[in-house]
């Protein structure tokens, strides 16, 4: 055989190897969970359900909505998210809620990027009143998970009311152009020598975020902190979905996309 027909035979080995090695990964390669559609469409009244327990007074009871677009006197934030059973009810008693990576970012009026502000794979929270009234809470039914991430339960005129471990981040209150704020959640079993029952749950899950005067300031009815927008509510499934808030138009969104995984 010829050395230059042992070439080409080396070449189409190569070539053909190579592709099958490029399908291999591509084919491997997990898609993200989230998408800038999802963003937009996280940000589009109505929700797809009401929350158990909101009245419908409230300015956030049916629909998404943008808060505070000026920071103002504000030189911190942070992320927050919250689950509730939905306004039908709940008839799935072994079922769970995980959630994990609450994530917060800012978008610079300076440099038209996006910065992350807050981080975890955790989240921590309180069971409060599904009205929030008086700020009353209480412990909530949370359990640690393999993956370093938690699961909870909400009902009972309870919600889970939760934000990142890291506390909260300082901002620059004269170059945010922009909040995106975004976690990720899914159905799990509670007890797995039980029946799963996750096909009867009815929770829902929304993202948030906070305005705050400074790193540790509390809570005093709403004098010292000031939310710049809530989520759309929507319903858990058994997969890994992303839940978002952001405070841009959707035109906005997609000249300037945030981070999404």
């Amino acid at each position: 055989m010829s050395v230059k027909k042992i070439s080409f035979l080396l070449c189409l080995f190569a070539t053909v190897l190579g592709c099958c090695f490029v399908y291999r990964v591509d084919a491997q390669t997990p898609k993200p969970i989230n998408s800038i559609a999802t963003i937009i469409y996280d940000m589009q009244p109505p929700h797809e359900a009401m929350p158990h327990g909101v009245p419908k007074s409230y300015s956030w009871a049916t629909k998404p909505r943008v808060g505070s677009k000026n920071p103002k006197k504000f030189n911190a934030m942070t992320a927050w998210g919250q689950l509730y059973e939905a306004a039908q009810g709940n008839r799935a008693t072994n079922t769970r809620v995980q959630i994990k990576n609450i994530k917060a970012y800012y978008l610079s009026q300076l440099d038209d990027k996006w910065h992350l502000l807050q981080s975890s794979t955790k989240v921590v929270g309180a069971a409060y009143r599904e009205d929030f009234a008086g700020d009353i809470n209480k412990l909530a039914d949370i359990r640690d998970e393999s993956d370093g991430s938690v699961s909870v339960k909400a009902g009972n005129g309870y919600n889970f009311h939760f934000w990142p471990t890291t506390g909260r981040a300082t901002i620059n209150p004269y170059d945010v152009r922009g909040m995106f704020t975004t976690v990720q959640a899914r159905l799990v079993v509670d007890n797995p020598r039980k029946r799963d029952d996750r096909s009867q749950a009815r929770y829902l899950l929304s993202m948030g975020g906070d305005y705050w005067l400074n790193l540790t300031t509390k809570w005093d009815n709403w004098k010292t902190n000031e939310d710049f927008g809530i989520g759309k509510f929507k319903y858990l499934t058994n997969n890994w979905q992303a839940f978002n808030l952001i405070t841009l138009p959707p035109d906005q969104i997609r000249r300037n996309p945030p981070p999404i995984e």
